[in-house]
């Protein structure tokens, strides 16, 4: 067999289909004798006969000893330049009250965005002062709610939320932390949708306007500018984008620090993670090291004092300790014509894609059909079958609804296989859906051999105790 004119050109033909690339898979992930796959002690086919599919596996221990990693990583590269770093966890990458637990654990402070965040980050125990709120659109509310609990630093999204922050301080007789964030025009090399600092979008006040909104906030008695907030996308791989942002909020702050105190720096996160063979994602130390070395350096030139740094990942985190397991479906060859029509390679003859249905899909991963994400799949077992170019696709009534664009699979693939779907810790749980009205799955944790469940799956049932048409509870509360 030979590589299928059909194929991109990033993926390659394998020589071992059921092959684990250690970057891509959870570390725990192995394969037993009989060709198994096990991720934290636990066998797929065990978790699938406990918990069903489509399931999202986490390989608890890897969270917490990237958590532990990134924590360190900064620690060191901050130490180095007489400076300290705080990490904050990206929540909405995933999160319950047990990860919660984790990031404390791991001596991680979070960054929550919503309402519901704080909520959830509350119920697991986390200190309110070692949080960062974020959001372009807050409501009074929310603001209220981060004021009163003692949320640690509010991060200002625009001119106006400037005076909304600040007499909500003020009506609680307390003075708030704030970081203002900045959209510093860095165009980072990612997708549209993950790209969080061009200008024309809706986060951040534009770098021209940072220093008036500085003095804003330093003329509010109930306020306490903590410092400047860049975020400039999101799986990124290309440095160049960090350090022209990290070199432009310099300036910023050291305009700032000629004017009054500016303790710290927030850089953000962003750093992508390797989903495929193609990507070639940076280790956190190399961040760190960078990040250290753009600080230190545009501090000598400037003749400013080393500010405390700030960063926030979420999917380095959380994205390649996540599987998702699907249960196989239909399997549909379709043959194509390769003439240059619609897309396709020409040269003449045809070549063979296999569509390979699973039981979930854009529902439970959003991302592929979003922002047009690449996936790794593989079969829970092994196989010396010669491998097929197979597309991935869900059971909703999109024909966008593709889990994995372009895999090879073994050419033995058939009904009631189990799939896996590496690194889908990010942003799946987080972006799931009940579209065509499918339950969102159960999330499972593994370690040492045990899984136990971080959040459960939807039923039927569950679906229709939200409809009043036929809500028991609903019905009783409106005959009141």
């Amino acid at each position: 067999m030979s590589e299928n004119p059909l194929a991109p050109p990033r993926l390659r033909y394998p020589s071992d289909a059921s092959a684990l690339t250690a970057r891509i898979w959870p570390a725990s992930a192995t394969r037993t004798d009989d060709g198994s796959l096990v991720v934290g002690g636990v066998t797929a086919a065990d978790l699938v006969e406990q918990f069903g599919t489509p399931l999202y596996v986490v390989d608890e221990r890897d969270v917490q000893s990237r958590a532990v990693r990134v924590r360190n990583a900064f620690t060191e590269a901050f130490e180095r330049i007489g400076s300290r770093a705080h990490v904050y966890y990206a929540a909405k990458a995933f999160f319950t009250t047990q990860v919660a637990a984790w990031m404390a654990e791991a001596d991680l402070r979070l960054d929550v965005c919503t309402a519901g965040e704080i909520a959830v980050a509350l119920a697991g125990g986390a200190d309110p002062a070692l949080m960062g709120f974020h959001g372009n659109d807050k409501s009074d509310a929310e603001i209220a709610r981060a004021v009163e609990i003692g949320l640690g630093t509010i991060v200002l999204d625009s001119h106006e939320e400037i005076g909304r922050v600040a007499r909500a301080a003020a009506d609680a007789g307390t003075t708030q932390r704030v970081r203002i964030r900045i959209n510093s025009g860095v165009h980072a090399s990612t997708h549209e949708y993950l790209a969080t600092a061009r200008e024309d979008q809706k986060f951040g006040i534009p770098l021209n306007e940072a220093v008036r909104a500085a003095e804003a906030v330093r003329a509010e008695p109930s306020l306490a500018f903590v410092g400047l907030h860049s975020h400039i996308g999101s799986q990124i791989f290309d440095e160049s984008g960090f350090r022209e942002a990290a070199r432009r909020l310099m300036d910023v702050h050291a305009t700032l620090v000629a004017t009054g105190p500016v303790p710290e720096l927030n850089l953000g996160g962003g750093w992508g993670i390797d989903y495929t063979e193609g990507d070639s994602a940076f280790e956190p130390e190399d961040v760190a090291d960078a990040l250290a070395a753009i600080v230190a350096e545009a501090c000598a030139e400037r003749d400013i004092p080393v500010p405390e740094i700030a960063v926030e990942p979420g999917r380095y985190i959380v994205g390649p300790p996540g599987i998702t397991l699907y249960r196989v479906g239909t399997i549909k060859p379709v043959a194509l014509e390769l003439d240059g029509s619609s897309g396709l390679p020409g040269g003449g003859g045809t070549a063979t894609r296999t569509y390979v249905s699973v039981d979930g899909g854009m529902s439970d991963n959003i991302r592929p059909a979003l922002y047009g994400a690449e996936y790794t799949a593989r079969l829970a077992r092994t196989s010396d079958e010669p491998a097929v170019l197979t597309r991935v696709v869900g059971k909703h009534c999109e024909s966008g609804d593709v889990v994995v664009q372009d895999e090879y699979l073994p050419g033995d693939v058939q009904r009631g296989d189990l799939l896996a779907v590496a690194a889908t810790g990010a942003y799946c749980w987080s972006l799931a859906s009940n579209y065509n009205h499918v339950g969102r799955p159960p999330v499972v944790t593994v370690a040492d051999g045990t899984a136990r469940i971080l959040v459960r799956g939807e039923t039927v049932d569950d679906l229709l105790a939200r409809d009043t048409g036929v809500s028991p509870v609903a019905a009783a509360g409106a005959a009141r």
